[in-house]
Formats: structure tokens, C-alpha cells, sequence
């Protein structure tokens, strides 16, 4: 039976599946899995940056704003019902970013976290504090967040810049994603502080002591790749007891949303949904996973993924509802049981 699982996690699309897994394990629906599982989620805090003198860690924040049903649906982040006073006011004033918008009630988040970092807390903990809010009046103990380090871990982006010596510049991955839009090509990713993170209390020993060990449909890249780079978390990967099972963010040769196709091309990886399995690697051969399920669409990739080693299938991979979205858990879980 499986008590223990843990899902490592991007922002939008990680949050999303996180809400289709628990309605699946309060509904019952997910075979082997206990009706009282706990689920802890590993988050990336590679997209985290400073705006404002406030720290922001949009991964973090979405994750828990969405499941503690606080979440804008329609732009997928941010706060339901927000305003823009105090964006407003600061782009009166001339205040740079004003391409990075802090909403009025998104801000008193970031305040929070802020004051306590200041004060000496550990993002752990401060996490912990603001998951209080959010998480605990839902699911009780039932869902932990853990950010993947307490250390400051940022990416960066390298573009071309003709009007620059080098012919490049680099932007902070926020700059690239929400000014630029992704639209121009990405020459390199830069991850700064990673190779020298510490993983974030829990993370080692959320892997190590799971039963089941989740990757959902985030930027393989910039969301899980930066997790599973904190240094000792792949090595926890590869040797837990715990099935390793992913889902792929490749559908019919593009991603659904995101940037995934830019930043694949960017570190060499065929953007494709077989082209990431393998990336991530059959753990019989060095890499992380037992286990892959790629799109319908994706049906004749499915044999050159099972010749890796790794176990593969081809279902329904878009999160329409959490009704949907919990059918993707289930096979994933039947893909190793």
C-alpha cells in the first residue's frame, strides 16, 4: 500500500497535477494508494528573485496557492480577485521592473517571507509558516511543501545581443520568460548557486523514504532539472526503494505551455516527448526513472523508450479536469506496481 509520496515540482504544471492527485487519492481512484497518503512536494526555487526588496518564489507560491484554492485560474499564478494598486504606483514612480507584477495581496505574501528571511528563518521554515494558511485548513497533514534548497539558487539565461562585445547577454530567467516572452532563442542556461546548494530539510529523506516518487509534467529543464541538480538529490534518486515514474511536458513534438522547447533546444535535448524520457534516463542505466508515460499522440515513442530499459506507455497527458488529471497518476502508478 502506498502511504508515502513524493512529487518533485515545477510551478503551473506541477501545481495542476498536484490538484488532479489529490482528488484522486480522496476519491479513491489511485490503485494501491491509502486513502490517508501523505504527499510531499519537493519545489523548485531556481525561478526565485528578488523584486522590489522582496523575495518571490513563484514555484512555491503556486504550488500552495493552488492548492490551498487561492490560485488565479485563469492566469494560472498570482492571487485570485487581485488588484494592481501598488504596481501602479510604483511604475508612476518609474520603478524598475515594471515588467514583473506584484499584486496587492501576492505582495503581503512576499512581506511575510521577507520580514522572516530578515529576521534569520531558513526558507524551510518560512514556507512552513505560510503553508499554515494556505495547506493545513485543506489537507491537514496530509501535504508537506518543501522548497528544494534554503539556499539562493537562480537561473539565468544567455541571449544574443549584437549590441554587446560578446554578442550575448544574460537575463534572469523571469526577464526572459514573463518581459521577453521566450521569444527569442536561448544560447545557454546558467544555474547559479546550484552546484553549491544544500537540499532543504526533509527533501533527502522525502525520496529516500517514499513509496512512490513522482515527476509531473514540469520544465524538464528549469523546474525538475533544477531539483533533481541540488547536489545529493539524484544521487537519492537513483538509489531509493521507490518507484520513479514521470510524466512527459511533451505532446505531439511541442509543450503544452511554457518554454520547454526553447530551453530543451538550448541544452541539447531532442524536444520530444521519447527525447526527455530519455534525458532523464532509465535508473537501470545511470538515470532517475522506472517509468514514463508519454501522450496518445506520442504512441510511436513508446518503443524507443522501453528499449532504454525504462517502462513506457501512451495515455491521455492533458490535465482538462482533475477527474483527468488523477487518470494520469493512476496509470502512472500502474506503469510500476
Amino acid at each position: 500500500m502506498v502511504q508515502q509520496i513524493t512529487v518533485l515540482s515545477g510551478g503551473m504544471g506541477g501545481a495542476r497535477f498536484l490538484q488532479g492527485l489529490m482528488h484522486g487519492i480522496a476519491a479513491g481512484t489511485l490503485p494501491g494508494v491509502a486513502s490517508d497518503a501523505q504527499v510531499t512536494v519537493v519545489a523548485n526555487t531556481a525561478d526565485d528573485i528578488w523584486v522590489h526588496g522582496l523575495k518571490v518564489c513563484p514555484d512555491l507560491d503556486t504550488v500552495m496557492y493552488t492548492l490551498g484554492d487561492g490560485i488565479d485560474l485563469e492566469r494560472g499564478w498570482g492571487r485570485r480577485e487581485e488588484t494592481w494598486s501598488v504596481k501602479t504606483e510604483l511604475a508612476e514612480y518609474g520603478v524598475e521592473p515594471t515588467w514583473f507584477g506584484l499584486g496587492d495581496r501576492d505582495v503581503a505574501t512576499h512581506l511575510v517571507r521577507t520580514q522572516m528571511l530578515d529576521a534569520g528563518y531558513p526558507l524551510s521554515a518560512v514556507t512552513e509558516a505560510l503553508c499554515r494558511r494556505w495547506l493545513a485548513p485543506v489537507f491537514g497533514q496530509g501535504v508537506t511543501l518543501l522548497p528544494m534548497t534554503d539556499d539562493r539558487v537562480e537561473t539565468h539565461i544567455a541571449i544574443a545581443d549584437p549590441e554587446t562585445p560578446s554578442g550575448r547577454r544574460v537575463v534572469h530567467f523571469q526577464e526572459y520568460w514573463i518581459k521577453l516572452r521566450a521569444s527569442v532563442p536561448a544560447e545557454a542556461v546558467l544555474f547559479v548557486g546550484l552546484d553549491d546548494a544544500t537540499p532543504g530539510p526533509g527533501v533527502i529523506d522525502a525520496i529516500t523514504d517514499a513509496d512512490l516518487i513522482l515527476l509531473p509534467p514540469s520544465n524538464p529543464v528549469v523546474s525538475v532539472g533544477t531539483i533533481v541538480g541540488v547536489p545529493r538529490v539524484r544521487e537519492a534518486l537513483v538509489a531509493t526503494k521507490a518507484p520513479v515514474v514521470g510524466l512527459s511536458p511533451i505532446v505531439g513534438g511541442t509543450h503544452v505551455r511554457g518554454m520547454a522547447e526553447q530551453l530543451l533546444t538550448a541544452i541539447g535535448v531532442e524536444v520530444s516527448a521519447a527525447g526527455v524520457g530519455l534525458h532523464y534516463g532509465s535508473r537501470s542505466d545511470g538515470g532517475i526513472l522506472d517509468g514514463w508515460l508519454v501522450d496518445e499522440r506520442d504512441a510511436d515513442q513508446v518503443a524507443r523508450v522501453t528499449e532504454s530499459g525504462l517502462a513506457c506507455r501512451a495515455v491521455p497527458l492533458m490535465m482538462s479536469d482533475h477527474d483527468a488529471t488523477a487518470a494520469m497518476a493512476a496509470a502512472a502508478i500502474e506503469l510500476v506496481r
